[in-house]
């Protein structure tokens, strides 16, 4: 069951465009220790300006830690490596890329573990956390448009948890990359004070002790659903267990509405995605597909009480192989502001998919889909081998 704890404050920050001011300007204000981990580390404009704000930071004495994923950072280093070591920022790389072609190729079980969380902590004051990478926003295939995403600003005791898994990943990193272990003092753990009042949790995904703790906190979720659900996710590829909850909660009368990409960078999990729609419209699940750029969310609503946001995707490879981080906050006013702005993007940028629509699809583009889907639960099968051993 879900641990929620009081005394928190948690903003909704939609996009780049009110995540990066807000994250330079805590940088820029850190006085003594900053952590940054993240899937992608851009070389565009927005990870120049992230990358320069951590230098200076490291320059006035400021203790600065990054850690990347070594595949969706795989230029890292060779990019901003040196810069950084010269200012004195520590970074570290999560399962280093050596050979590119191997891993575009290559099934095998540890390339699909991967780093997938977004966090910052700053000091004992601030924390981020969502589904927002160093990239810009409008750093997508020409034919997508623009990023939509959404991240919070944390500040409260919920930083304590945030804080271990930022360390302890540090930690085993560095045991892993540099031999040796970096341990960091005990005594420099956060003693955040509360700062408002909304009850959250720290959800996490790992391989050990947290294998299953972000998809237990959606079924427990939307199995008391008694109004609403409303998902929107990237990469929409459901388990059994999740499809089953969402078809149940419609046929007890839920309005179950649910945001997929309708313009993806991953086609392969679009087309897979597809075979399952079917299935969920039939029990009465709306589906809505963005038009309008490149949905990258990873956030629902239920009931207007309970919403989260972070950066798991609801498909194997989010809910079962890699490291993803997500916030649970039980407060009606966030959960109704993240709601508004949902729909707004419904109502603004998506069109409903429906049986028919599914139906008026050629033969090529129904055993594509099959295809696809054929092949996602292939590498899913591959990846989940071995599922007990520590990653």
């Amino acid at each position: 069951m879900t641990e929620f704890t009081g005394g928190n404050r948690i903003t909704l920050l939609c996009c780049g465009e009110a995540y990066f001011p807000a994250l330079l300007k805590e940088i820029a204000a850190a006085r003594r220790e900053i952590f940054l981990q993240t899937y992608i580390f851009a070389n565009d404009a927005i990870g120049q300006a992230v990358a320069a704000a951590l230098m200076e930071a490291a320059r006035r004495g400021v203790q600065v830690r990054v850690l990347v994923d070594g595949f969706g950072s795989r230029d890292f280093i060779a990019t901003y490596g040196e810069a950084l070591r010269a200012a004195g920022v520590a970074a570290l790389v999560f399962r280093e890329e050596i050979a590119r072609l191997s891993s575009v190729f290559s099934l095998r079980r540890h390339r699909l573990r991967r780093l997938h969380r977004k966090l910052v902590a700053i000091d004992e004051r601030v924390a981020f956390v969502g589904g927002i990478n160093i990239i810009d926003d409008s750093n997508v295939p020409a034919h997508i448009g623009p990023r939509l995403d959404y991240s919070v600003r944390v500040e409260g005791p919920l930083l304590v948890p945030i804080w271990n898994t930022l360390r302890r990943d540090w930690e085993k990193v560095a045991w892993v990359s540099l031999k040796h272990r970096d341990r960091l003092p005990a005594n420099d753990l956060p003693r955040p004070q509360v700062a408002g009042f909304q009850q959250a949790a720290f959800l996490l995904r790992n391989s050990v002790r947290h294998r299953n703790t972000i998809a237990n906190a959606y079924l427990e979720a939307m199995r008391a659903a008694r109004v609403s659900i409303l998902i929107a996710n990237a990469y929409f590829f459901p388990g059994a267990r999740f499809r089953r909850a969402l078809i149940n909660a419609a046929q007890r009368g839920i309005r179950v509405t649910v945001l997929v990409q309708g313009k993806s960078d991953h086609p392969m999990l679009h087309y897979a995605a597809q075979t399952l729609c079917g299935l969920l419209l039939r029990a009465g699940v709306r589906i809505f597909e963005y038009q309008q750029g490149f949905l990258h969310a990873k956030v629902a609503v239920i009931d207007q009480k309970w919403a989260t946001v972070g950066s798991s995707n609801i498909d194997p490879f989010s809910l079962f192989l890699a490291r993803e981080s997500n916030v649970a906050v039980l407060d009606g006013q966030f959960s109704v502001e993240l709601e508004a702005s949902l729909h707004q993007v419904i109502a603004n940028g998506a069109q409903e998919l429906t049986p028919n629509t599914l139906g008026r699809q050629s033969w090529r583009t129904r055993l594509l889909r099959w295809l696809c889907y054929g092949l996602v639960h292939l590498m899913t099968a591959l990846g989940l081998r071995g599922q007990g051993k520590k990653s």
